[in-house]
């Protein structure tokens, strides 16, 4: 028998010479956010996406319960470090070889987790983190660069970070340059990813424009063609993610990096909480993503080119993720927190269709509704107490519950409460205004959920608060090293 350190060398080996081979063949992956009320169990969701044969799939964190569950699926891994993290990880040697120990080597190996990717923070120059976090960023990627190289796996974890579009401007895509505070930082970035064979990941979303602006062409945020067509010199855009990619592109031939590899890290189309957020506009948005990328047409200034790879987002609905960015941010999930297809979808993995999650565990088939005896004039309190606790988000203007009526709206909340605390009886009181229905009250597109048994709900925040004790432990290293 092999000794362990033997052992270790060897893989050590595998892992360098493998990183020289051809890569994976570009794929339609998924962002998998746990952000939610009723999380499934992660190997639920490893599940899940081994039968809709999805083979890439990117994570906000290096959270170990779904590393685990990831161990031999053969999904490549892309794992993410908080832009919280940043500062610590790049302060100190100690602390980025303690995040790589726990949070890669201690996964990857034979029967392992196929961890080839480490996103670096997530957008750390977006414009409103008013340079925030962007300072951190290469310390950080300096120091776990060694980090890995001193585990070995410098040659197979690729290290990445994650930019928003509004890193880049331009009012046509050919004269795309990154915004003049950023480019001194984004050169050193590109400069680095180019010398270790990474790609520039980027988060593009059409939707938001849309959403941000009143003068946006619908038309142009799908792929269906566009009356509204940009023509930049003899091209021509008929699409808005053709149009944002080429202006990524000119801006990395701006710094001398125009033949950089470029992965699409989230992209998508949510299905509601916001007008135009709706099931069709989701699947006409996906379906047409998908199609566009998969026939390697490329973009004007990368014919027959496409992103090396394309991570949807998202796999899941997070019904407990901020709504500052707006009330659809809850459901940009091509499946429902359940781990329900919402609509018809080729991924073009030899699917035709999206297959639903199986053995999802859920709670008896009861709803808490407005009990219609009573006078419920004084509601107005419990159905804030209720929504500020709870999801209802598809109550809001353009969702799919906004038509039911004020009582409608009233069960809807208390019925959000009610499967939140697992259906425990007091839950749905709310001062005898509540009762419990055995007939599901839900009415057309406006579903009224069940929660599940099979759940995680108790750890929402528990990532968070585990992000801080170890920012904590972290900063006490780096205090102990000077």
């Amino acid at each position: 028998m092999l000794q362990p350190r033997t052992r270790v060398a060897i893989f050590s080996l595998f892992l360098v010479l493998s990183s020289s081979f051809p890569v994976t063949e570009s794929a339609i992956g998924v962002n998998w956010g746990t952000v939610s009320f009723h999380r499934l169990k992660p190997s639920t969701v490893v599940d899940l996406l081994q039968q809709n044969k999805i083979q890439k799939v990117k994570l906000f964190d290096a959270d170990p319960g779904a590393l685990r569950a990831l161990k031999g699926s053969g999904i490549e891994v892309m794992v993410g470090i908080p832009n919280e993290m940043l500062a610590v990880l790049g302060s100190s040697s100690v602390a980025s070889d303690l995040w790589v120990r726990q949070n890669v080597s201690s996964f990857v190996g034979k029967g392992g987790a196929a961890i080839r990717y480490v996103a670096v923070g997530n957008e750390p120059f977006l414009s409103s983190y008013a340079g925030q976090f962007q300072n951190n960023v290469m310390p950080a990627l300096l120091n776990l660069q060694q980090s890995l190289a001193r585990a070995n796996l410098a040659g197979y974890v690729k290290l990445v970070v994650p930019c928003n579009a509004d890193a880049y401007e331009a009012d046509l895509p050919s004269q795309g340059a990154f915004r003049p505070e950023l480019t001194q930082i984004i050169t050193q970035l590109v400069s680095f990813l180019n010398s270790n064979g990474s790609p520039f990941v980027v988060n593009i979303y059409p939707f938001l424009s849309l959403y941000g602006s009143t003068d946006f062409p619908q038309d142009y945020a799908f792929f269906e063609g566009t009356t509204h067509a940009v023509t930049d010199g003899a091209n021509v855009y008929t699409n808005a993610f053709d149009g944002n990619f080429d202006t990524l592109v000119a801006a990395l031939t701006k710094l001398g990096y125009g033949q950089m590899p470029i992965v699409i890290g989230e992209v998508g189309w949510p299905s509601d909480g916001a007008v135009s957020a709706n099931l069709s506009a989701a699947r006409a948005f996906n379906q047409g993503l998908i199609n566009h990328v998969l026939s390697n047409r490329g973009t004007p200034l990368r014919p027959g080119v496409p992103p090396m790879d394309v991570y949807l987002f998202s796999l899941l609905d997070e019904g407990a993720k901020s709504v500052l960015p707006g009330t659809f941010e809850r459901h940009w999930g091509i499946f429902s927190f359940d781990g329900q297809a919402k609509y018809a979808l080729n991924l073009g993995m030899g699917n035709r269709l999206l297959k639903n999650a199986r053995n999802v565990q859920y709670l008896p088939s009861r709803w808490c509704v407005a009990d219609p005896s009573k006078d419920l004039s004084a509601v107005t309190n419990h159905m804030k107490l209720a929504c500020s606790v709870a999801d209802c988000t598809t109550l809001n203007y353009g969702g799919s519950c906004n038509g039911i009526g004020a009582k409608g709206n009233i069960s809807y909340a208390f019925n959000s409460y009610y499967q939140l605390q697992m259906q425990n009886s007091q839950s749905c009181d709310f001062d005898g205004l509540g009762m419990v229905t055995f007939l599901d009250p839900s009415i057309g597109e406006c579903r009224f959920l069940v929660g599940v048994t099979d759940t995680t709900s108790a750890a929402v925040g528990r990532y968070w608060r585990g992000v801080i004790v170890w920012v904590l432990v972290l900063w006490s290293v780096w205090l102990c090293e000077v």
